[in-house]
Parts: C-alpha cells; sequence; structure tokens
C-alpha cells in the first residue's frame, strides 16, 4: 500500500512586477518635449532652444527640464536625435516599403517632398535648415551629429541608386554618388522655395525636376516605375 505524501504547502502566487507609471510618463513628457524643440529648431535654429524657451512654451519649470537634459548641448543633442526618428518615420521607412529598383529612389525624394507638403517641422527640413547653422562651425558633438545624419541621408539616396543598378533599372554607367548629389540638390532647392513663399509650387517644380531626372538615367527596364 502506498504512504501518502503530506500535501505540500502552496506556494504565494508570484505577483507581475507593477508597471513603473512615472517611468512611462516621463518618457512621454521628454518625447513630447524633443518633438517641440525639434519643430522649433526647424523654423529658428537650434540656437533657438533653450531650457528656458522650451519651459515657457510647455508651461513646465525649469528645474522639471533639468531633470531631463542636464545642459544645453545635452538638449541639442536628443533634439537631433529625435528629428532623425522622426525624418526616418516619415520618410525613409515608408520608402523602403517600395522593392528595391527606380521606383524606390522616386519613393524616397517623394517622401522627402510629402514631408515638407504636410508640415511635420514648420521650418521645412529639419536637417537642412539646421545644417545650414551649423555647417560652419568647429567641430563639436553637436555638428557632428548634425552632419553626420545629414550625411546619412545622403548615403541611403545613393544606396536606393546602386541598387536600381543592381536591378536593371538604371543605367549601369551612371555615376550613383553624382545622381544622388543631384537629386538632393533638387530637393534642396524646393525646399528653399517652400520655405521663401513658393509654397505647394516649389514642391511641384521639384518633382517634375526629380522625375524627369530619374527619366534621363533609367533604361527601358524601368517602365512606369515611378511618376
Amino acid at each position: 500500500m502506498a504512504i501518502a505524501q503530506p500535501a505540500q504547502a502552496a506556494q504565494p502566487a508570484q505577483r507581475a512586477e507593477p508597471t513603473d507609471g512615472r517611468r512611462i510618463r516621463g518618457l512621454k513628457t521628454r518625447q513630447a518635449i524633443l518633438a517641440h524643440a525639434a519643430r522649433v529648431g526647424s523654423a529658428e535654429g537650434l540656437d533657438a532652444v533653450s531650457l528656458q524657451r522650451l519651459a515657457d512654451d510647455l508651461g513646465i519649470s525649469k528645474s522639471g527640464l533639468f531633470a531631463h537634459f542636464g545642459s544645453k548641448e545635452e538638449l541639442h543633442l536628443a533634439t537631433v536625435e529625435a528629428a532623425a526618428q522622426i525624418f526616418t518615420a516619415e520618410v525613409i521607412r515608408p520608402a523602403l516599403a517600395q522593392p528595391r529598383g527606380v521606383g524606390r529612389v522616386w519613393a524616397l525624394c517623394n517622401s522627402w517632398l510629402s514631408y515638407l507638403e504636410r508640415g511635420v517641422f514648420p521650418g521645412g527640413c529639419f536637417f537642412w535648415a539646421v545644417a545650414e547653422e551649423y555647417d560652419s562651425r568647429r567641430p563639436g558633438p553637436v555638428r557632428d551629429s548634425v552632419l553626420a545624419k545629414k550625411a546619412y541621408w545622403s548615403y541611403s539616396l545613393k544606396r536606393a541608386v546602386m541598387e536600381a543598378q543592381e536591378a536593371g533599372d538604371i543605367d549601369a554607367d551612371a555615376d550613383p554618388e553624382q545622381l544622388a548629389w543631384e537629386l538632393d540638390s533638387l530637393m534642396g532647392g524646393a525646399n528653399s522655395g517652400f520655405k521663401s513663399g513658393e509654397g505647394r509650387l516649389a514642391l511641384e517644380r521639384g518633382r517634375r525636376a526629380i522625375r524627369e531626372r530619374l527619366v534621363r538615367a533609367s533604361t527601358s527596364k524601368a517602365g512606369t516605375k515611378f511618376g
């Protein structure tokens, strides 16, 4: 006859770790601060982005902002990073949904023009504005971050052109760096016209110029993959 084993004492149920509501609220507050800082930076330059300015605009105490950013440089670096994340979500990620080829090159350019048209930043492209503010300054953390992110966009265009060449959509003899530079320059011109009062007319001129440049660079295989 088997001997019954004594029942083990019931173990107390494991409680789930409580969500740190304060941390979540803190992250949301930080994101809201940086989104506003990026908008100010695009329209007025990063020099206009200060703890006092943000405190006044957002109704937050300056001491409260110090809990998120210990210095103006730290605030500027975080603003540049936040603007890059917004740019990626608004411009690069949607275009990458297109297959590799000239259609993706066009999608990158068109997404960029659309991001101006939709007023994601009130001053046009954040990185064109801030690069013009910082490119002639001495090297430093903020300048280096701004120019590195601007250069990444140029590289993204160049990479898309090279992939289009591999797909047979763009002439293999075309210089991808030169073509990317021309496309970026056309977008910069559209940005300047858009900010100076031409509005959507500048964006349509930019679209037409970019489309015509891609048509000239495309092979017969590309067909009507863009435009």
